[in-house]
């Protein structure tokens, strides 16, 4: 077993939510458990949880590769999602991803040196209204990200990090890994 005793305990929750012969139905909820453990899903994890599910392994894998909600790569301890599909792009979305490449000097899907920051590009994320719309950690949604509220959101993690003791924690989005 991959992960802790809790996580197993809140996967068996959603694996309840299911009829028996349906437990594939909890893949999505299994795998984004995985992930906040151990903020990434390696092959060794969907092993692990195909096994535990009691399906095969190419179907977690089939789940894992779709959604780009899913790490199968160690990311930093902060992943920045923006979005750039095309109502995001018409209200600033890419201005926001270059500045936040010149100001982290990094592509996308790259890792700054200290392990802090993952950028991502993303497709909709249902908040064109709020355009420019970006997600951190895959939870929480930033929304009218000019550069001045870029410049806020990097120190503020940066300060958040600083604070925890952690100021690199790669791989993980909070938790244990390693840095790509």
């Amino acid at each position: 077993m991959l992960l802790s005793e809790q996580a197993y305990q809140r996967i068996d929750r959603e694996l309840a939510k299911y009829p028996a012969d349906q437990r594939i139905s909890a893949t999505m909820s299994a795998l984004r458990i995985a992930q906040q453990e151990r903020g990434w899903v390696s092959a060794e994890v969907i092993e692990d949880l195909a096994g535990y599910i009691g399906i095969p392994p190419i179907a977690v894998q089939e789940v894992a590769t779709f959604y780009n909600m899913y790490d199968l790569k160690p990311v930093g301890r902060f992943k920045l999602t923006v979005c750039t599909n095309l109502p995001c792009a018409l209200r600033g979305g890419e201005q926001t991803a270059d500045y936040l490449k010149r100001k982290l000097g990094i592509g996308f899907r790259e890792t700054t040196a200290d392990g802090l920051f993952t950028l991502v590009e993303g497709e909709c994320m249902g908040a064109c209204g709020d355009a420019p719309v970006m997600l951190k950690n895959n939870h929480q949604m930033c929304t009218r990200m000019t550069e001045d509220q870029v410049d806020i959101l990097v120190e503020d993690l940066k300060r958040q990090a600083q604070a925890s003791g952690m100021d690199a924690v790669p791989g993980s989005n909070g938790a244990e890994g390693a840095a790509s």
